[in-house]
């Protein structure tokens, strides 16, 4: 293979410097290549590119990164890790620092589940399983993990496998005081009537600007139930893309749930193929914003086959001068007849500066189909907070509860007891009052 020329993609020199204008080496080196063609040739996003019209992640990127080489890994030992657990959740646990997993502070896993690192996997297996990140309309930052991970991780659960607590994936985050970019890797595989729960953390070490690329690819096994939680939470200066794509057959779940509170910019991807009959996607979201983060979902759903059904309900409040932006699109394809599809982003502003933007979209070509989605955009209801009032609950305390009940319909849809208090938490400590 040929080193790819570098163009001008509209990233700054140092990242064409390290990507570009070499030959790629190593068991990726096909990869890469292709995927350095690609993005060659599209570049990565602007706002001129309607998906990211709201979201001016490159140029931030641009503005705030200067070492687009591999983050080092950092010194971190398993006693600082007690302090990004969640109290009271017992979980089985992988530990990625800088993007790679880090088997010392990582624990065992139960039996039925492995997990090896993507270089170990011979090269009939990448190709299969590398193939599972395909995607005709790739998101380019997608497209970028693939030019410049370093290692991926693939985990695997075999058939009938009950997983009797969550996996927690930890990501330590760490970069040097230029600004540093990690691009974790991930694909997991279950077999067939599965039930496994996933909690995703990421945990920033420090404030100093990062940029973090991950793409998670996860193929869920018929018969199956996954459960994917997720909370950000991260440095003020924090820079975040997020792709994930699911594929879900016949008679299996997959539940995304994601609790955005923190980072200077996040752009989550989430994209869920429902591949055959009676299969469940839903996909759940809480983003309670302040200062000036910025909060970006953008969801797909694709209905294949017939008998399949959606539910994605997303909530916002956002303060100050923070944004937020919601897409969802949901595809009916004209084999999927008998699909039920459920769409809605609700808002709350609770400043003149915070900014939302949302845009529900249906594309049906079946025509015996129950869908619908929606939107709402306001501020609180001045009649429910008088009326608190009048029953004695100070001004603070009522509006803490008028929007604690607002974001509790999205809770309520975590499956895991103590997760699920631990996030009532973390929204309540937001939202201020005494919710009790």
């Amino acid at each position: 293979m040929s080193a790819v020329t570098k163009k001008e993609i509209s990233v700054s020199s140092s990242f064409m410097d390290t990507y570009f204008g070499h030959k790629p080496t190593g068991p990726f080196a096909s990869l890469r290549e292709n995927a350095a063609k690609e993005l060659a040739q599209k570049g990565l996003p602007s706002t001129k590119d309607e998906e990211y019209k709201f979201t001016p992640i490159t140029k931030k990127i641009e503005s705030s990164i200067t070492n687009f080489g591999h983050a080092m890994p950092t010194n971190v030992t398993i006693s600082d890790l007690k302090t990004h657990f969640i109290p009271g959740v017992d979980t089985y646990t992988l530990v990625f620092n800088n993007g790679i997993l880090d088997k010392e502070l990582s624990g065992d896993l139960p039996d039925g589940v492995s997990a090896r690192p993507l270089s170990s996997l011979s090269e009939e297996e990448l190709t299969e399983k590398i193939a599972l990140a395909e995607n005709k309309e790739t998101d380019p930052y997608a497209t970028l993990n693939q030019l410049a991970f370093q290692d991926g991780l693939f985990l695997e659960i075999r058939d009938k496998a009950i997983l009797d607590k969550p996996i927690l994936l930890l990501h330590l985050i760490k970069a040097d005081n230029h600004g540093q970019t990690i691009h974790p890797r991930l694909i997991i595989e279950t077999g067939k009537f599965v039930e496994a729960t996933f909690i995703q953390l990421v945990a920033s070490l420090d404030e100093q600007i990062t940029f973090l690329n991950g793409l998670e690819n996860v193929k869920v096994g018929e018969g199956s139930h996954i459960h994917h939680l997720k909370i950000q939470d991260e440095g003020k200066q924090a820079l975040e893309v997020s792709n994930m794509v699911v594929d879900v057959p016949k008679d299996a779940t997959f539940t995304s749930f994601v609790l955005s509170l923190q980072g200077q910019m996040i752009r989550n991807n989430l994209t869920l193929n429902l591949l055959d009959s009676n299969c469940e996607g839903n996909m759940f979201g809480i983003y309670l914003t302040n200062g000036q983060t910025h909060v970006d979902n953008h969801t797909n759903v694709d209905h294949t086959k017939p008998h399949s059904e959606s539910n994605e309900l997303y909530k916002g409040i956002l303060t100050d001068k923070s944004r937020g932006v919601f897409n969802g699109k949901i595809f009916v394809r004209q084999d999927a007849q008998k699909t039920n599809a459920f769409q809605q982003n609700n808002n709350i502003l609770l400043s003149e500066d915070a900014i939302i933007n949302t845009k529900p979209q249906l594309e049906i070509w079946a025509d015996d189909v129950k869908c619908s989605h929606g939107c709402t955009t306001g501020q609180l209801d001045e009649e429910a907070l008088f009326y608190l009032r009048t029953r004695g609950i100070s001004k603070e305390n009522a509006k803490a509860l008028l929007l604690y009940a607002f974001a509790g319909e999205v809770l309520e849809k975590i499956n895991h007891e103590t997760f699920r208090e631990y996030c009532v938490q973390l929204v309540q400590q937001r939202l201020g009052g005494q919710n009790g």
